[in-house]
């Protein structure tokens, strides 16, 4: 329960987060202080414990999924959300589900799309759309090009997702995790310095600080850690739900601390989104063996 919280909550709250990290700080480098850091200490406290670390055959896979989760995911999220609203990042983030369930169904063919999880797939997103009317903002449309971005961040968070149940990864989920965070922070703090970023580098009010802090040991030494820990153990397509419920953490952030009201839109939204989570949870994929690799992470944890 505490990896679901950790995945379906925390995430939700740090689209608040980033947007006031991104507000103070470019935003290549802040995912890559993010990250980073977050990969150091969970890392570190790893191998305190005596964790083996990646063989030589595993970092290439490491450094793959760090370019696809990270490098191509976090780029984008961080550079929209510097010129549109935490809430549309997170109803856009929406669209995560049916990537993940196309590449399951063509890479891993371990989910069918049945009836009963295209209907609780489709009353997500309906439920996202009604949530979205609440999440808009007064300064009318918003820019396409951040929005592709994001759509773009999902599509490869999606597939790196799908493509880590097929590699040979570290049995410890933190050593796993770890690396993917200290891959991903170099290649995001490589794409800041080709960027340019260093020379818009400021002192940061503390807002931003405790935000990078927030986004440090909740969003992904807690957060992430917990997802991947998640994804050894069920579908892809069962876990991608937690884009769901973002959403609705959002919506919920913005009345209690945005004055944001709740319409009566948003709660059917909110009432359709938590249906379909419970529908999608429940839906179970075709049986099969459970890998060599699956099976070694379940014994080391």
């Amino acid at each position: 329960m505490a990896a679901w919280a950790a995945v379906y909550l925390i995430w939700g709250s740090t689209y608040l987060a980033i947007k006031v990290a991104v507000g103070a700080l470019p935003p290549l480098f802040a995912a890559a202080v993010r990250f980073l850091t977050a990969g150091v200490l969970l890392y570190g406290w790893a191998r305190l414990r005596r964790a083996p670390p990646p063989t030589r055959e595993q970092w290439p896979r490491v450094w793959l999924l760090a370019a696809m989760m990270f490098l191509v995911c976090y780029s984008s999220l961080f550079w929209a959300e510097k010129t549109i609203p935490s809430g549309a990042a997170s109803v856009l983030v929406a669209t995560l589900p049916a990537w993940v369930l196309l590449f399951e169904m063509s890479i891993l063919k371990t989910q069918q799309a049945t009836p009963a999880l295209l209907a609780a797939l489709g009353g997500g997103l309906a439920g996202v759309v009604l949530l979205s009317g609440s999440l808009r903002t007064s300064g009318g449309s918003i820019a396409w090009m951040p929005c592709a971005a994001i759509v773009l961040c999902e599509i490869s968070w999606a597939a790196g997702s799908v493509l880590s149940k097929r590699m040979a990864l570290p049995a410890s989920h933190s050593i796993n995790a770890g690396a993917q965070m200290i891959c991903g922070g170099a290649l995001l703090l490589a794409g800041s310095t080709l960027a340019g970023e260093w020379h818009e580098l400021r002192s940061p009010p503390l807002s931003a600080v405790v935000a990078m802090l927030y986004l440090i040991f909740a969003g992904s030494l807690a957060a992430y850690s917990s997802y991947v820990w998640l994804l050894g153990r069920m579908s892809p397509t069962r876990l991608s739900s937690y884009a769901y419920v973002n959403p609705v953490v959002a919506l919920a952030l913005g009345y209690l601390f945005a004055g944001e009201t709740l319409s009566p839109r948003a709660l059917m939204g909110c009432g359709l989104v938590l249906a379909s989570v419970v529908f999608i949870l429940k839906s179970k994929g075709p049986a099969r063996p459970v890998s060599r690799t699956a099976a070694v992470a379940r014994a080391a944890d």
